[in-house]
Order: C-alpha cells, then sequence, then structure tokens
C-alpha cells in the first residue's frame, strides 16, 4: 500500500478555470514547502508544462484510453516518486469521456481509479444560487466520486460571491474559496488552445502572482486536509526499465525540442533512457546541426505552423536532418514531426524528406483513434493495435504513403518503414512499450553501422 495524499480538481465543463487553478495550487503549496507532483487526465501536452512551471517537477498524464485502466495508479506513483502530495487537474467536464463508453476516460473515471477526492472549481460568473444545484447535481450523480470541496471563480462582486456562498451551504459541500472576475491570470489561446509555456517568457511572472492572488483567497490549509483524506492506494510505481530491453553502446538519441516542438509525454524519453539510450535535445529553430553521432531522431509534437518562416530560415538544420534521414537513421515523427519532415508548410520549405505537401486548415482534428500497423515498422510489427491520439489543425497531401505508418479508424495516414515512421498520431509509449523496444534497438544497431569512423 501506497500513502500518497492527492486530490483532483475538476468543474462542471471546460473553461471553468481548472489549468489556472490547478497550476496556481500546485505553486502555492510549492510555496508553503511542500514537494507537489502534477499530474493531468486526458492527452493534453499543453496543461502539463504550466503544471510542470508550477512545480519544478515533470508535468505528466493519467490516461486510461492511451496507456490502460491497470496503469494509471502505477504511472501516478512513479510520477509523485518523492513528493509530498499530487494534484491531478482533470479533463472537460467532470463526467466527460470517450463517446459511447459510459465516461471512460473521464476525470471521474480517473478519480475513481486512484480513489482520489475532487475539488470543484465552478464558473459563477452567470449564476448565483443555481451554482449550488450544479454542485449537487454532479455530487450526487455517481456515489463513487467524492466531492470534497469546490473553489468559485469569476465572482461580479462581494455581494454575488456571498449569495452563492449561501447557497452551498444547502449542499453541504465546502467552499474552499472564492475569486472575483478580474483576479484570475488566463494564458493566452491559439488554434489548438493555449499557449505552451516554453513561449511565454512571462508565464513565470504570472504564476507568481497566482501565488499570491491563492494565498489570499483559497483556504490551502483544508485543500491539504481533503488531500490527505485520500486512502492508501494499491499497487507500486511504474517502473520503466521492467518495461525495455537494455540495448549496448548507448545510442544518443536526438529529441527535438525548444519553442516549435513542446510536445512531449516524459515517460516515453524515460523508457529510452531506461533502455540504455542517451538523450539530447536539439532546436530545430536554432541549432544548425543535429548532435554528433546521433542514431535515433524523435520529433515530437508541437507548432510548426506558428514557426514555418524560422523553420524554413534554418535550412543548414534541414538539410543535416534530410541527409541523416535518407541515410537510414531510425526517425520517429509524430504530427509536428510529420508536417517538418513533409516538403512545405504553408508554402515554406521544410527537410523535404516525405513527398507530401502540408498547409493549415480551418477544420480541427481531434479524437482518440485505434491504430493498427498495416506492415513491419520501426515502431510496430504488422498487426499491432495501440491506442492514440490526433489534434491538429493542419492537412498533408498524400495523407499517406504507399507505406502508410497506421491505418487510423481504417484510413491510412503517414509514412512508414524500417527506419521512418511518421504519422500524425500522438502516442504515449508507456501504454505500448514495445514501440521504445523497438526504436532503441534500431538506435543500437544503427549507433554500430556509423561507429567509430563512421560518426555522423
Amino acid at each position: 500500500m501506497a500513502r500518497l495524499p492527492r486530490v483532483v480538481i475538476g468543474a462542471p465543463a471546460s473553461g471553468h478555470g481548472k489549468t489556472t487553478l490547478a497550476s496556481g495550487l500546485m505553486a502555492a503549496l510549492r510555496a508553503r514547502g511542500r514537494s507537489v507532483a502534477p499530474a493531468k487526465v486526458g492527452p493534453d501536452y499543453i496543461d502539463p508544462g504550466y503544471h510542470s512551471l508550477a512545480t519544478g517537477r515533470p508535468g505528466r498524464n493519467l490516461d486510461p484510453v492511451l496507456c490502460g485502466e491497470d496503469r494509471i495508479v502505477p504511472l501516478l506513483l512513479h510520477g509523485a516518486a518523492g513528493a509530498d502530495l499530487a494534484i491531478i487537474e482533470g479533463v472537460m467536464g467532470l463526467f466527460d469521456g470517450q463517446f459511447n463508453t459510459d465516461g471512460f476516460g473521464s476525470t471521474a473515471h480517473v478519480a475513481k481509479l486512484t480513489r482520489s477526492p475532487v475539488v470543484l472549481v465552478v464558473d459563477i460568473s452567470h449564476t448565483s444560487r443555481t451554482v449550488a444545484a450544479w454542485v449537487h447535481g454532479l455530487a450526487t450523480f455517481d456515489p463513487a466520486v467524492r466531492i470534497a470541496g469546490v473553489i468559485l471563480n469569476k465572482a461580479g462582486s462581494q455581494r454575488h460571491a456571498d449569495e452563492a456562498v449561501r447557497a452551498m451551504q444547502e449542499t453541504g459541500v465546502p467552499v474552499l474559496g472564492v475569486l472575483t472576475r478580474d483576479s484570475g491570470i488566463i494564458a493566452p489561446s491559439r488554434h489548438l488552445g493555449l499557449v505552451p509555456v516554453a513561449e511565454r517568457a512571462e508565464a513565470a511572472g504570472e504564476i507568481d502572482r497566482l501565488v499570491e492572488l491563492l494565498a489570499a483567497e483559497i483556504d490551502l490549509d483544508h485543500l491539504i486536509a481533503i488531500a490527505e483524506s485520500a486512502p492508501p492506494l494499491d499497487g507500486h510505481a511504474w517502473d520503466p526499465v521492467a518495461e525495455v530491453t537494455h540495448v549496448q553502446g548507448e545510442p544518443l538519441i536526438a529529441v527535438a525540442g525548444g519553442r516549435a516542438f513542446t510536445f512531449r509525454y516524459p515517460e516515453n524519453t524515460e523508457l529510452l533512457t531506461a533502455a540504455g539510450c542517451r538523450i539530447v535535445e536539439f532546436d530545430p529553430l536554432t541549432d544548425a546541426a543535429l548532435p554528433q553521432k546521433t542514431a535515433g531522431i524523435l520529433l515530437g509534437g508541437g507548432f510548426p505552423e506558428v514557426y514555418a518562416e524560422s523553420l524554413a530560415a534554418n535550412a543548414s538544420l534541414s538539410a543535416d536532418l534530410a541527409a541523416r534521414v535518407r541515410a537510414g537513421t531510425p526517425t520517429v515523427a509524430e504530427c509536428a514531426g510529420l508536417l517538418y519532415l513533409a516538403r512545405t508548410l504553408d508554402e515554406h520549405a521544410m527537410a523535404g524528406v516525405l513527398p507530401a505537401e502540408a498547409a493549415m486548415h480551418a477544420k480541427l482534428t481531434l479524437g482518440y483513434r485505434t491504430a493498427i500497423a498495416p506492415a513491419d515498422t520501426l515502431l510496430a510489427a504488422a498487426g499491432t493495435r495501440a491506442k492514440g491520439h490526433e489534434f491538429h489543425r493542419t492537412r498533408i497531401d498524400p495523407a499517406a504513403g504507399d507505406a502508410p505508418a497506421w491505418l487510423l479508424d481504417g484510413r491510412p495516414d503517414g509514412f512508414g518503414g524500417a527506419s521512418m515512421h511518421a504519422s500524425y498520431l500522438h502516442l504515449h509509449w508507456a501504454g505500448f512499450p514495445d514501440m521504445a523496444r523497438r526504436f532503441a534497438a534500431a538506435a543500437a544497431d544503427y549507433s554500430v553501422r556509423i561507429s567509430p569512423e563512421g560518426a555522423q
């Protein structure tokens, strides 16, 4: 049994202020000397960036769809190693999960899997007494989900706040604090949600102001007491070493980072490290070449469409990347990485490895996908089934090559082969560790080929 004080921050719907409040609470508790482990329900990459800034620890995801129900508690314990408590930010509305699954993958689902109490954040800007009915309904909809407190957000005045607090007394759910409409600090958004923290120099200052605000307005002692009321957890922490086979030679994996490539699940690189790989980050916006002795390339997600002109201007790195991929360097590209390997993105020249053109599109592509490998590739054996997530407003033409990386719900997607796997699909390798094993093994084999005389 593992003792981990913890609380889930949920809401009736998106837009009530979960990310702002969760990040602020994490930072406020850290300012009190607590080591806070952050987590986010669902596949989102951006919110964990704010969590990481607030806590000084990696932002992590708890997603039963991507990783399976049995891995949620182990992943939580892994991410919380050495921490005093965990704060888990929910996704969408409390009971909103994958369609046609009765809420599978929802905040409530993860709260039940982790046996965590829930504190609701409720925007009361367009209501007053009715907030009590909302909270009462959420608290009674599923008796297995314990609503332990509520934070009222965006009150218009003290009179407005007092009316809502009085109504809440009828529910028996305690109010931990009230924030006024003009006190919240909201991160700017764009076409895929919040702007990532890595692109915002002012984000740290905003977190500091949130700490001051929440310390004054929220009963943090009560929040800690709620977290400490969570029962012990059955199970053991997820161990990446137990999931992979160790390879020889410490192959170097070059991982895209910087402002344009901010989407990455930390467990993916932890698995590669556990397999014996050496992770070195490079910035496609500024670095002239990939690291010496690169034996594998990992191009994750992000916003290359925002930085397309700057990526195109760094012709030196594009040429080096293209040469290495064509030479057979094992390469995994997800979403942004797929776009970067195309000929063009919004008519700006990219690396030109893939025979395809990419461009922004008005329609958002969003959702979980069932992926099947149509043939043996770098990441998967033929017939492999996996769960992944798509999230983009770009399109690539053609959408797939003669050898697609995946069939996503039956449609071909991306470009696959023995040394390259490029697709729109985001994957959490903790749910499919064989992908890390295959990539690490391919990088180790390639490292032998280029060493010592032929090191690139």
